[in-house]
């Protein structure tokens, strides 16, 4: 079951983190071409402020990557946008894959778009605060693990989209987890130090490649931490 807006969590806080901020950022967000209205609904429902470190909840609808530790961000919402947005061409929307749970926001607002998510994150602190934040806004069709999320999650696949939140290399385990018609949306890096955001659809044994946008993102790295 699909996470349902609570109106007490998405009016808390003040000034920065005000229902009005969150709307304020929503706007900019559709000026700078975001028109899936399921995706802005679901963002509007997510309280990002709640997955950062307090000192920065004034910051959190800022539309900018933060700090969470351990040299990782919470993305920018217009990447989260986007590749929210790029996932919602899966033909299906029963399971979503995210490698790399980070702050767990992008699963948050995934959870309001795909019927199950799984997610893997290699820090095991992150992962932990991570679910500690979905438990307390009760978000329960995420399934977040301590994992190397180079590998997928080969017990859940086939999956209808696969986000993968660090750039680089994709592994070849994370297309044949992907269902047929399914897309993985990922940043690759490119020559000059240049990441674009793709998108890959799957059709049989071929992968059809549409190039998204520039973007920025932290390594993609193996093994665990």
């Amino acid at each position: 079951m699909r996470p349902e807006m609570n109106a007490g969590t998405l009016s808390r806080g003040i000034g920065m983190t005000s229902e009005r901020t969150r709307r304020r950022l929503i706007e900019k967000l559709r000026e700078q071409g975001i028109t899936d209205e399921r995706v802005l609904s679901a963002m509007t429902a997510t309280p990002r402020h709640m997955f950062v470190d307090e000192a920065l909840s004034s910051r959190a609808y800022e539309n900018s990557a933060l700090p969470i530790g351990r040299g990782q961000t919470i993305s920018q919402p217009l990447v989260v946008a986007m590749m929210s947005a790029a996932a919602m061409a899966a033909p299906r929307r029963e399971k979503a894959l995210e490698i790399g749970t980070g702050s767990g926001y992008q699963a948050a607002v995934l959870a309001r778009l795909f019927h199950k998510v799984f997610s893997t994150e290699r820090i095991g602190e992150l992962a932990r605060l991570a679910r500690q934040r979905l438990h307390a806004l009760k978000i329960h069709n995420v399934y977040a693990r301590h994992a190397d999320g180079l590998e997928g999650w080969p017990g859940q696949a086939p999956f209808d989209a696969i986000l993968v939140t660090a750039g680089g290399r994709i592994p070849e385990a994370l297309f044949e987890q992907l269902g047929e018609g399914g897309v993985l949306v990922a940043p690759i890096d490119e020559s000059g130090g240049v990441q674009q955001l793709v998108r890959y659809t799957r059709n049989g044994d071929e992968f059809e490649r549409e190039n998204l946008g520039g973007v920025s993102f932290v390594p993609l790295l193996e093994g665990l931490d």
